[in-house]
Parts: structure tokens; sequence; C-alpha cells
């Protein structure tokens, strides 16, 4: 079951109360840490799971609620309570979310959308950034790559 399909299963629609369908926006990481400094009441979510976020590392100052983990790899059915908790409960406050390559963070962001949150932030290329022709991350764009702040265990 694709995200979308869950999370309608659990009745949370697309729209937000103003009736006006809610459109993420996709930010480079640059952008991104300029929109972080600019608005320092976002909340920055990496939905990697717990192994990546610990062993590959994070960016620094970053919140860490899974999207999906292993062993199994579904769907964390709490993720957007979770979040909820960290936003202090609003659907107003801005949350940017970042996982390895930017694809994870959108599904996290429809699903956030879908309940209610109206101001979702993907960062494109994630922490690790995109597959150069040789398979390798982290050589081309990305968190890392781009030389702004993150940490490792």
């Amino acid at each position: 079951m694709d995200s979308s399909t869950y999370y309608t299963a659990l009745g949370y629609n697309c729209r937000s109360n103003s009736g006006a369908e809610n459109i993420m926006k996709h930010l480079t990481p640059k952008e991104t840490a300029k929109f972080l400094h600019d608005n320092p009441s976002a909340l920055f979510v990496d939905c990697r799971s717990e192994m990546e976020f610990f062993f590959v590392g994070h960016p620094a100052g970053v919140s860490h609620v899974s999207w999906n983990d292993g062993p199994d790899w579904e769907i964390n059915p709490h993720f957007v309570g979770e979040v909820k908790k960290l936003a202090g409960h609003s659907g107003d406050r801005p949350v940017v979310l970042i996982c390895r390559s930017g694809n994870r963070s959108v599904d996290a962001g429809h699903a956030l959308e879908a309940a209610g949150f109206t101001r979702v932030y993907n960062v494109l290329h994630g922490f690790e950034g995109e597959l150069d022709d040789t398979h390798h991350r982290g050589s081309m764009n990305g968190w890392r790559f781009e030389g702004l702040p993150w940490e490792q265990c």
C-alpha cells in the first residue's frame, strides 16, 4: 500500500481547512539552510531510518522521526503523531523534511499535508544526494555535499 492510500484509509485528506489544496515546497540544501536561519521556529525533521540517521550522519540540530524503518520497512503509523507532538500540535508551523535523496521525504510530506499541515517543505537531493554514474551518492549534490553542518555518531 502506498503512503497516500495508507493515510486516506486512516481518514486523512489532502485539503487544508480553507479548502485550498496543500502544495509542498521543494528547496535545495542551501535554500533550506537559509530558510531555517530565516525561520527559527521551523521544525527540521530527518525522516530516514534510525540506522541511517546515526551511522551515515544527519544535519546538525535536526529532529529524527523515521518515515519507515527496518526490519520490515513499513510506514511508521505514528509518524504524523510524532511530528505533531514536535510541532507543538500546530499544523501551521513550517515543517522541513529531509531523507537520503529527497524521495521518502516527499511521501512523508504528503502524509503531513493530508493530516492538516499547511507549510511543508522537502529538501531536494536529501542528505546524501542523487546517485552518480558509478552509483555513488555524495558526489553531485545533497546536504553533506554542499558542506552544510552535519553530525555523525
